[in-house]
């Protein structure tokens, strides 16, 4: 139930590449699950598929995932069309014309003497609300028709880290994965269609005493945070606008 790392990229199934590199790292630090034959790194990995968007040899490797563990920090998070949110996209659900660039957000809030933090790259078909349900992307509140966009079933993917210093096992992140969904849901309109492969990765990180109900309603308000701040931060990139942000 330990991991050493989590990988997010984007690259289509070529930027899983980029969690050798952080393996490699890992082991060359002395850092890994401990078996008979020595220690092994353990770092899940998901990417997003961007391949219409980014450039035909933007595909993340080894050497790219090296790069990132060496450069981990405790400063904020960049934001918007960065690392795996460079080829995010959103709302192309209803046609061409209305996509919109998607990225990286991320939000964090202290609940008690823990702390819960969300990184979202959002890359959804749907288009994007806040919490409050103001439209970001241009789309109706409930939306009347079917997706009919450019994409097929599974080109589309939005990932979701939630992490916490409060001592959570697997049954209670179960719950914290839950409720961060419920923000997909509410932020994605339409959200976990048969175009989307949507994956929400659960962390616990620390030995702090928290309640698991709070934990949830921050879970919730954090992952729908993140979702907003990753559209409004995306810079737009030949042939994808950016959302159009109030003056």
């Amino acid at each position: 139930e330990m991991i050493q790392a989590l990988v997010f990229a984007g690259g289509s199934a070529f930027g899983l590449a980029a969690a050798d590199g952080v393996v490699a790292e890992l082991a060359r630090d002395g850092r890994g699950h401990e078996t008979i034959g020595g220690r092994v790194p353990i770092v899940p990995a998901a990417i997003l598929y961007d391949l219409q968007v980014a450039e035909a040899n933007a595909r993340p490797g080894p050497e790219h995932g090296a790069a990132a563990y060496r450069a981990a920090t405790a400063d904020p998070v960049e934001m918007g069309s960065v690392g795996a949110g460079t080829g995010a996209i959103v709302a192309g659900w209803r046609g061409r014309d209305a996509v919109r660039k998607g990225g990286v957000g991320s939000a964090a809030a202290r609940f008690g003497a823990a702390t819960l933090g969300a990184l979202v790259v959002a890359n959804a078909v749907g288009d994007v609300f806040t919490l409050g349900g103001e439209s970001l992307t241009g789309g109706a509140p409930i939306p009347a028709s079917t997706p009919t966009g450019p994409g097929r079933p599974l080109e589309q993917t939005v990932l979701v880290a939630v992490v916490t210093d409060a001592a959570f096992g697997r049954h209670e992140q179960m719950h914290l994965a839950v409720r961060a969904h419920d923000a997909l849901a509410v932020c994605f309109r339409p959200a976990h269609t048969r175009y989307d492969g949507d994956a929400v990765f659960t962390v616990s990180c620390g030995d702090v005493a928290a309640n698991l109900d709070e934990a949830g309603e921050v879970a919730f308000a954090v992952v729908g945070t993140a979702i907003e701040r990753a559209v409004r931060r995306a810079a737009a990139v030949p042939g994808v606008p950016a959302v159009e942000l109030p003056s």
